[in-house]
């Protein structure tokens, strides 16, 4: 292991927070910078996989964000019209492992809360705009440092990309979503379960139990309706009404959940896009989470693979005294799983997320009956838990 480095870590999203906690509980020096004047959470509802799961168990704080989630046992979406089943994926096919639902601001809250209490230095009101040599350069040109090494997790728009040793493959994507954290409807929703319509591919309604934000807060549920990003401003401008109409005619049972929606502002667009770095590291400068590969959420991989990165940089870092040997393990140790499900999601979204007529009629008649096949099952189950193609340790 090489000796204790003084390292910033950029961006206090969740990859941020959980690199600062593991490489501090090494022995590192960290300093966190965030943009905002009070570190805070961005989104809406997310699915903890086992993979990611196991991360926070390794950082100690599994217990915990588990009081607040939703366990999920089921992924489970019909056709609107038809009603027939077009995706079914039951994680008891693995055995005891689930998924478990949060709101993004529990999970953020969970860690946060590790790092005041392990004492890290947090530098916020610090928009990170570039690096020089060793030095971070923040707002009004102010320069911090100097740092052994830069963790980059501003995200996949982040201006330190630039500093990686690779290219950046990106394009971005049509299909984005309009979400919302409402309070939770209960029946006939499943609270056990991600629950989805669609109408070909170019409608797609979510409901997803998150649990509560903090222990005394109430139950909500993550609504989202999938949605062009160049559309996004003539769907605010038609109103709300004409919106929840169409909703309604997909699936009527959301009446009461878009009861709450009383101003469009609560619908947040959110944009995607598919990007890659093929060498996630630079002089000095690793990248980690979306700053390293972003793509769609379809298979709802973000903050797990996030989470499996600060788990392979902690590795990589104590197993090499060199640290230009140890970037090059942390690429060694994700590029296959990355590239896998970039390519899974690849193929996937189109099923799901586009203006295709066929990808969704050969969804709709093929996936039921895939998905009753038991061996088929498994595979799904384990492609959406995170684990498929995942090295055993």
């Amino acid at each position: 292991m090489a000796a204790p480095l003084h390292i910033a870590v950029c961006g206090a999203g969740i990859a941020g927070l959980a690199s600062s906690l593991a490489l501090s509980a090494q022995g590192h020096r960290i300093t966190l910078f965030d943009q905002f004047e009070a570190p805070r959470p961005l989104g809406s509802g997310l699915i903890l996989q086992p993979t990611g799961l196991a991360v926070l168990d390794w950082l100690g704080l599994g217990q915990r964000i588990r009081g607040l989630g939703a366990r999920i046992d089921r992924l489970y979406g019909k056709a609107s019209g038809s009603g027939r089943v077009v995706l079914d994926v039951r994680y008891d096919v693995l055995g005891d492992e689930r998924g478990l639902a949060v709101h993004r601001a529990a999970l953020f809250n969970v860690l946060h809360d590790a790092v005041r209490a392990q004492g890290i230095e947090v530098e916020t009101a610090s928009h990170v705009k570039d690096l020089d040599d060793n030095s971070v350069i923040l707002n009004q040109d102010r320069r911090e440092g100097l740092f052994d090494l830069v963790v980059d997790a501003l995200g996949s728009r982040s201006p330190l990309i630039p500093h990686a040793a690779g290219p950046d493959y990106r394009s971005a994507l049509g299909y984005g979503a309009i979400w919302a954290s409402l309070p939770w409807p209960g029946a006939p929703f499943d609270v056990n379960a991600l629950e989805q319509r669609y109408d070909r591919a170019s409608v797609m309604i979510g409901v997803l139990p998150i649990g509560r934000q903090v222990e005394t807060a109430p139950e909500q549920a993550a609504f989202f309706w999938s949605l062009k990003a160049a559309d996004f401003e003539a769907w605010r401008k038609a109103g709300l009404d004409q919106w929840k109409h169409t909703v309604l005619g997909h699936w009527p049972d959301c009446a009461g959940l878009l009861d709450t929606v009383t101003d469009a502002s609560q619908m947040v667009m959110a944009r995607y896009d598919h990007h890659t770095l093929s060498l996630p590291f630079g002089r000095r400068i690793v990248f980690i989470g979306d700053s390293a590969h972003a793509t769609s959420p379809q298979l709802g991989q973000g903050a797990n693979m996030a989470l499996l990165d600060v788990h392979a940089l902690a590795a990589a870092l104590k197993e090499n005294a060199d640290l230009r040997d140890a970037l090059g393990s942390y690429a060694r140790k994700r590029r296959f799983h990355v590239k896998l499900y970039q390519g899974l999601s690849r193929v996937f979204t189109p099923f799901y997320q586009s203006d295709s007529t066929l990808l969704p009629m050969a969804r709709d008649h093929l996936v039921s009956s895939i998905s009753r096949i038991g061996p088929a099952q498994k595979l799904l189950a384990r492609i959406v838990s995170g684990k498929f193609g995942l090295p055993r340790t």
